[in-house]
């Protein structure tokens, strides 16, 4: 997603500097036009001081890693500097990260992001914004760089909150499709016949005809893996708990994710939960048996 992201903005003619745990990543940037950093310090210090920090990374864990210690962005940032989170995170941790941007005399905006890997490269991510008003528009024209959508929703952590309540629908729709798929399979219908139908009709969301394609062909290539959508369930039934809502549907899908996870299918696409729900009972039937 990152590698996706930085690519864009290389292309609209930004100047880069890259830094990825990763250095094989870094060096295809690189190879692009940008500039390597040995640590997050450097890239946001780099020809003095970055106007715009950005980070991409996987949870609160590798967010905190990027930008705290001698070695964080944060020991580097110029003051006024503008710093982005587009990772997915909690929302405590981004109002922490708020508090310590700002002390250092940065501007924060948290920006999460729905889409995945091809929309990171074509530059059709969705951008869910939280700060203040000057702030969201000063990343404007960085994040329109890098999305066809950015959308403002209020103070910092909001964009935070409102990804967390999107990837628990997603989570949960992905584990209602995958029983449905395994139940079809085994009914006696056609199968192709009955998703054509599904899909077309009432349930069928642009994720569940996505999914739904992915399930039929078996084709797990990760787009969002497992691993992520294990971690974001966990994140949204704590955020949704804090505000005294109990996500039932999302502790099933969590527990679903959970059995994907002990199975070996964490780096997998989270479409393979359907294998356990498949293996569950007698063996799985061919298409339009």
């Amino acid at each position: 997603m990152g590698g996706g992201m930085a690519r864009r903005l290389l292309g609209a003619g930004f100047a880069v500097t890259a830094y990825n745990r990763d250095g094989a990543k870094a060096e295809a940037l690189v190879a692009l036009g940008a500039r390597p950093a040995a640590t997050p310090r450097e890239a946001a210090a780099a020809n003095g001081g970055a106007e715009v920090v950005i980070a991409m990374v996987a949870d609160d864990a590798a967010s905190r890693a990027v930008w705290w210690g001698a070695d964080g962005a944060l020991a580097g940032l110029r003051p006024g500097a503008l710093v982005l989170d587009c990772s997915t995170l909690t929302v405590e941790w981004v109002r922490e990260l708020h508090c310590a941007v700002a002390g250092v005399g940065g501007e924060f905006v948290d920006a999460p992001v729905t889409g995945s890997k091809v929309q990171a490269a074509n530059g059709e991510l969705n951008f869910l914004v939280g700060g203040t008003f000057e702030a969201a528009e000063r990343a404007r024209p960085v994040l329109a760089a890098m999305g066809r959508s950015i959308t403002h929703l209020g103070p910092v952590g909001s964009g935070a909150t409102l990804k967390l309540i999107n990837n628990f629908l997603c989570g949960t729709q992905l584990v209602a499709l995958a029983e449905a798929l395994a139940w079809l399979e085994r009914s006696g219908l056609d199968r192709d016949q009955a998703l054509a139908f599904l899909t077309n009709g009432a349930p069928g969301s642009p994720l569940v005809k996505t999914l739904a394609a992915r399930m039929t062909a078996e084709d797990y290539t990760p787009n969002f893996m497992v691993q992520w959508m294990a971690k974001d369930l966990a994140y949204a039934q704590a955020a949704a708990a804090a505000r005294g809502v109990t996500l039932g549907m999302g502790a099933a899908a969590g527990a679903a994710f959970a059995t994907a996870l002990a199975a070996g299918r964490g780096r997998l696409d989270f479409s393979s939960v359907v294998e356990d729900y498949r293996q569950a009972g007698p063996g799985k039937p061919s298409a339009g048996a």
